[in-house]
């Protein structure tokens, strides 16, 4: 079956007559969370209208996905006025007067999402493009094989026992390259007999995207023992990827196989227009569109409990990394412990006791669903929050590289030896867009704070504008996306998005006391111009819906976009925080001494309103 023609085809197109569709019902089955919201067409325009929510029920006792289902939309209808679900516990289709929905969409990431072993020829090359390949599809990467890594074959097998993923991709060797180590994987996969996550009633699924030569000693390798899919090459040549066939392979099988076994999953199957996505699958998506039609360079963050997924999108190309051991909750230990107590407390302005904020950390995973009750937790949890941004961040740039095994030409015998590692496409000068999700972003008390957390973590350099999804759509409007892509940017632009307002920064190291740079601004009942010293933050108020000219003036080797000391002027936009000025050294760099920092701190949580009392 060649990647376009999609087995899914009976439920991908349906025939749908677009104008007639008024009423979208769409759910995100979250690990813990099942989220409703209802999109509706209001005087020719989609707007999102009403949420509801219930638990996820992917576990035992009720173990059928449905129910959760069921409860957050009839949660909606309520709220709606509208009825949703029939005596059956169907939903009702197309929709007529207040009764029923026209399209039906559906996310998920229950049941811990959709876990895949990675398997490459080199670390750096085949194994890192099909790395991008799972990521860029929605998955988590619970493991990477390839022939360069440092175990022995049985140490690898053992760990393929170990791991139980939902599927496995298999790449390597450029087409018409060599065959030897591409087979020789998969004659370390085969014997090592993986079984699937949910029961042993299905074959473990196994995506070959490696040398189109070598696919038929491949499966001569696997035998019948695995459900094995041939996709074209991820690295057809050494200059290029080509990500797009293995990544809608894993979109295909994980429906037909992974959902299929997951409880209560075929009734939702069958009840959705259009195919289920995982959830950062979809988040992914409706990033790289909006910045496709805006031409910008975008980076997204949605920050959990356990994990912290970073989407970036620059000069058209689409990375996702996801820190599966940096998160608020289940994780908050994790974060402690990589960025150090030390790191998370240089971003506090008062004093804290050591020993009790540890206490903190321990209650937070054994009651990750709790939320700060009093200033002090509140500024430690956004503490943490911007160490973990931070460190995400770190590990999404070194992920999002220029292909590697392309500057020079060199031997396999030296891609084994040494690697020249691609540069980072991240760059944080030429970004438009920086886009919050996730609680801790997303739930702030003040939205002040969220820019913060925002700037201080991504230390977005020249002029980047700072939003937040209002209550975590992203993933709804991916897959309605796939389906209405015009419903899903109108409602995209008009509900999703709340823009913070705009970040205007030097990049440079600026010197406390001495002028950084010097500013104009001029807008409606604006005209304001002055001067910055490096450290300093100034923050200005432009409202939602408000523009304002602004000319930035860097001094001696700084930078705001047009070069060292160069002038810039541009047209910014407001929002909920305002129009923001940081002098404030890139990279960020903050005093040693605690009490000098603390004070310094206390006049940025001060020129920013932060926590007023």
């Amino acid at each position: 079956m060649s990647h376009n023609q999609s087995s899914h085809s009976h439920i991908t197109h349906k025939a749908l007559d677009l104008d007639k569709i008024n009423v979208i019902l769409a759910t995100d089955c979250g690990s813990t969370t099942t989220k409703a919201i209802l999109i509706e067409k209001i005087d020719g325009h989609y707007r999102q209208t009403h949420r509801g929510e219930a638990p996820t029920t992917v576990e035992k006792p009720v173990a059928d996905v449905t129910v959760g289902v069921t409860n957050a939309v009839t949660e909606v209808g309520e709220l709606a006025g509208r009825k949703f679900v029939d005596d059956n516990g169907e939903i009702i289709r197309p929709a007529n007067g207040n009764v029923g929905c026209d399209i039906y969409i559906s996310t998920s990431s229950a049941g811990g999402g959709l876990q895949m072993l990675v398997a490459g020829v080199v670390k750096e090359m085949s194994a890192a493009s099909a790395t991008r390949a799972a990521l860029g599809a929605g998955a988590i990467v619970m493991e990477t094989l390839s022939s360069n890594d440092k175990r022995k074959p049985y140490e690898q097998i053992q760990r393929i026992r170990e791991l139980r993923p939902d599927m496995i991709l298999l790449a390597g060797g450029t087409d018409g390259g060599t065959k030897k180590h591409v087979v020789g994987l998969a004659e370390i996969i085969a014997p090592a007999k993986p079984l699937p996550r949910f029961g042993s009633e299905y074959r473990m699924p196994v995506i070959y995207a490696g040398n189109k030569e070598a696919a038929e000693l491949v499966q001569d390798v696997f035998k019948d023992e695995v459900e094995l899919k041939i996709v074209e090459n991820v690295r057809p040549v050494m200059e290029s990827e080509y990500l797009s066939p293995a990544r809608d392979s894993i979109h295909d099988l994980f429906l037909e196989h992974v959902m299929a076994h997951a409880p209560g999953y075929d009734k939702l199957i069958s009840w959705a227009d259009a195919p289920i996505m995982p959830t950062p699958g979809a988040v992914g998506d409706i990033l790289k569109m909006i910045a496709d039609r805006d031409q910008i360079n975008a980076v997204g963050v949605d920050i959990g409990g356990a994990t912290t997924d970073v989407f970036s999108v620059f000069d058209g190309v689409f990375n996702r990394t996801v820190s599966a051991n940096l998160g608020m909750s289940y994780s908050i230990s994790n974060v402690c412990t990589e960025a150090t107590m030390a790191k998370v407390l240089r971003w506090v302005h008062f004093d804290m006791d050591e020993r009790e904020l540890r206490n903190r950390v321990k209650n937070k995973m054994i009651r990750p669903t709790t939320i700060p009750q009093t200033r002090e937790a509140l500024v430690f949890e956004q503490a943490v929050s911007r160490e973990a941004l931070r460190l995400a961040y770190q590990q999404h740039k070194e992920f999002a590289t220029t292909l590697k095994g392309v500057q020079q030409q060199r031997t396999v015998g030296d891609v084994f030896s040494q690697q020249t590692g691609g540069n980072t496409i991240v760059n944080n000068m030429t970004l438009n867009l920086l886009v919050a999700s996730g609680g801790v972003l997303s739930h702030a008390p003040n939205m002040n704070q969220t820019s913060m957390m925002l700037i201080d973590a991504f230390e977005p350099e020249g002029f980047t504008t700072l939003a937040k999804d209002s209550i975590f759509m992203m993933p709804h409007l991916g897959v309605l996306a796939s389906v209405h892509p015009q419903a899903a940017l109108e409602v995209f632009e008009k509900d999703c998005l709340i823009y913070l307002g705009t970040c205007v920064a030097v990049k440079g190291l600026t010197k406390l006391g001495e002028v950084a740079m010097r500013y104009t601004v001029r807008g409606k009942g604006l005209d304001l111009n002055g001067s910055m010293n490096g450290g300093e933050l100034k923050l200005i108020p432009l409202w939602e819906g408000e523009t304002a000219t602004v000319l930035v003036e860097p001094t001696g080797r700084l930078d705001v976009g047009a070069g060292p000391g160069r002038p810039l002027e541009k047209e910014v936009r407001g929002g909920t925080t305002g129009l923001i000025f940081d002098a404030r050294s890139r990279p960020l760099l903050l005093p040693d001494d605690r009490l000098q920092g603390q004070k310094m701190i206390k006049q940025w949580v001060e020129t920013m309103e932060l926590y007023p009392n």
